[in-house]
């Protein structure tokens, strides 16, 4: 609840703003120009010529209904400071707040929502379905990995919730994007065996490397560096300055990315001898990535989704990559 200052600024600031507009499509209903309706107003240009037209009589009387609409509206529900409405609807509980040592998402709070006669209708469909599908996710939980990447129906539930939580970084196809990893290609910074899995999305990654590795690399030194990552991946390149690059690779970048190149799962640190880029792998791309480092973060889910949906995600995220 806000305090009585802006309860009553918020109250007289909406009904002058109703008002007003009232007030202002009545002025521009009027003729005050001193020419009749229909006659030109003496300016032309271009050719065109403008005609004294009032306001479309269905612009003006939309206009009156919808300011009429919203004075019902505030009259019916909360929207006037603390002015509960003529219905004392509420959209939840967030009113209750922690109140009396009550929290806000509490059995009690529901019930206390309920006695004082408000609406609790989020905090009933939450509770309805938690009551429905809480024990599909306790069974899913329950069933190891390795077993649930072979059930059809866990794997469909799977994809709908990375839709609706994965899918915004790595895609629909999960085949991410220019910087948020292709869950479908089977290059895996940390792994992808189904125990990695779960934990990346249960505790999420900060992936980061430093600029230039934080080695004693010179600005001269990064074409031929970028050419020795090329070689790396088994692309056409330069020998000679690849050689020249490959004394730079070896001040330190083995340190991470493995005196092969393959990288290091247990630092994230990627594979330069596949065909996998996560933020590119054009020449360019790649010297700016020596040269500026690069840093990602794969959030936490586990305190957004719990571990047994996570559960699933898991082992539907497995199975883009093997089929």
């Amino acid at each position: 609840m806000m305090s009585s200052f802006w309860s009553i600024w918020i109250t007289v600031l909406t009904i002058v703003v109703i008002a007003g507009c009232f007030i202002l499509l009545k002025i521009v209903s009027k003729n005050t120009t001193g020419v009749e309706e229909g006659e030109s107003m003496g300016h032309s240009f271009d050719g065109i010529e403008e005609l004294n037209n009032p306001l479309p009589k269905w612009w003006s009387y939309m206009f009156y209904l919808t300011i009429v609409f919203g004075v019902i509206y505030l009259a019916l529900y909360p929207g006037l400071g603390n002015f509960k409405g003529f219905l004392g609807w509420s959209s939840a509980n967030q009113s209750i707040g922690t109140e009396n040592g009550i929290k806000a998402d509490s059995e009690a709070a529901v019930k206390l929502a309920e006695k004082e006669g408000r609406w609790v209708q989020y905090d009933q469909e939450v509770k309805k379905a938690d009551e429905r599908f809480g024990p599909i996710f306790a069974a899913y939980l329950a069933t190891p990995l390795e077993e649930l990447v072979k059930d059809p129906e866990a794997l469909k539930v799977g994809g709908r919730l990375f839709l609706q939580n994965c899918a915004q970084c790595h895609g629909s196809d999960a085949r991410g994007s220019k910087g948020f990893p292709n869950l479908a290609d089977g290059a895996w910074l940390y792994g992808g065996d189904l125990a990695t899995i779960k934990t990346t999305i249960m505790d999420g990654r900060h992936g980061m490397m430093p600029p230039k590795g934080g080695l004693p690399i010179e600005d001269s030194e990064l074409k031929g560096l970028t050419e020795y990552v090329v070689k790396l991946s088994g692309r056409d390149h330069d020998e000679a300055l690849a050689a020249q690059g490959q004394g730079s690779f070896m001040k330190g970048c083995f340190a991470c990315h493995g005196m092969d190149g393959t990288g290091n799962k247990f630092m994230g640190a990627p594979n330069l001898t596949d065909n996998a880029w996560l933020y590119g792998g054009s020449r360019g791309v790649i010297e700016q990535s020596i040269k500026n480092g690069r840093s990602g973060v794969m959030p936490a889910w586990k305190d957004v989704l719990g571990e047994e949906k996570v559960h699933v995600i898991s082992a539907y995220v497995y199975s883009l990559s093997n089929k």
